[in-house]
């Protein structure tokens, strides 16, 4: 009679320790996102270094270039992607396809959901300018499966894409999007309106899944007078199956330690590898890809999916570099860490 008691109590166990977790007090990173003297938002760390003027300037002028840069070395486009996402959709498992850039289409838990969607050519206000993009969408969005909702982490113009978002609120118009604090009025005054704002620390049941907005070290601005009036996040989604971590564009900071303490471990974490060159400029606002496997295992993860490179033409760094250095960060991790995933643009894998 003992020896049944005590075996069913080691099977609960597992149970009670998550239920414990989720109860448990919120960490201060969960307590809302702080606001400057202005009543604009502001990180943890306080206001953010974005480089001097002498180094931001040329950095802008090099952006012109981007129209002559090769892109040769930029992630290959797999072949038939589409059916092979067909296939997994069918199989049932989770898996996660990388469309391009942070874009990635996930489906877990019976949900399907997209991360910061853009199929735009360009991501900037005025059409004709802006970052080349190298590799088109690994997935048509006439080929995406029903959407079900969308997080989206900040402002940006390669992030908050209103082009694709319109077009997909219009393929699938039960579509939910998640944004943080302040991101909705651009949404509805372009005729998206099943927006829900969420702050840090704040949650979100949509049917089985637990969608937590959660923070980043980032900043916003869409035009010359908005500067951090929105805020920014990063995303995780709960379910009975799966675990997973959105971070959006973000520097390394604490944060990721208490994420990972109070609702992981992850079964899988997207985090930006690219874009942090030159580093004095990007050091405060963009991981290097050291620093995204270290976030991973941080929080965590038992898969890193590496994101945010070589789509489009953002920074300084070859477009081949992030995808070496974070396969080289996790074979210099002495400790067994999250296996680093680089698929190619349109590729589905299982996790």
């Amino acid at each position: 009679m003992h020896y049944r008691l005590l075996m069913a109590l080691l099977l609960l166990l597992p149970t009670l320790g998550l239920a414990n977790k989720e109860a448990r007090p919120r960490p201060s990173y969960f307590q809302g996102a702080p606001k400057d003297a202005s009543g604009t938002f502001s990180n943890y760390a306080g206001k953010l270094s974005h480089g001097s003027v002498s180094m931001r300037v040329p950095f802008m002028l090099r952006r012109f270039g981007t129209y002559f840069r090769s892109g040769a070395d930029a992630p290959q486009p797999l072949a038939n992607a589409v059916s092979l996402l067909r296939q997994h959709s069918q199989d049932g498992l989770p898996s996660v396809t990388w469309v391009g850039h942070a874009t990635t289409l996930v489906q877990s838990d019976g949900i399907t959901f997209l991360t910061d969607p853009i199929w735009s050519r360009r991501p900037s206000p005025v059409p004709l300018f802006g970052p080349s993009r190298y590799v088109e969408p690994g997935i048509a969005l006439e080929d995406l499966p029903a959407i079900d909702f969308v997080v989206i982490s900040h402002n940006h113009y390669d992030h908050l894409d209103l082009p694709t978002l319109k077009a997909l609120v219009e393929i699938n118009p039960q579509m939910k999007l998640f944004v943080p604090l302040g991101n909705g009025a651009v949404l509805r005054k372009n005729g998206i309106n099943q927006v829900i704002e969420m702050d840090w620390g704040q949650q979100a049941t949509f049917k089985n899944v637990t969608l937590h907005c959660l923070p980043s070290q980032h900043w916003s601005k869409r035009s010359l007078t908005d500067t951090n009036k929105a805020l920014w996040a990063s995303w995780a989604i709960t379910g009975p199956q799966r675990r997973i971590y959105y971070a959006g564009d973000t520097g390394y900071f604490p944060g990721f330690i208490e994420i990972g303490e109070y609702l992981g471990p992850f079964d899988l974490a997207i985090v930006p590898i690219g874009a942090y060159a030159p580093r004095a400029m990007m050091v405060a606002s963009h991981m290097n890809p050291e620093e995204a496997y270290k976030a991973a295992v941080d929080l965590g993860a038992s898969k890193a999916l590496g994101v945010h490179y070589g789509t489009f033409d953002l920074s300084d760094e070859p477009l081949a570099e992030p995808a070496q250095r974070f396969l080289q960060a996790s074979a210099k991790d002495p400790e067994p860490g999250p296996d680093p995933w680089l698929p190619k643009i349109g590729e589905t894998r299982s996790f």
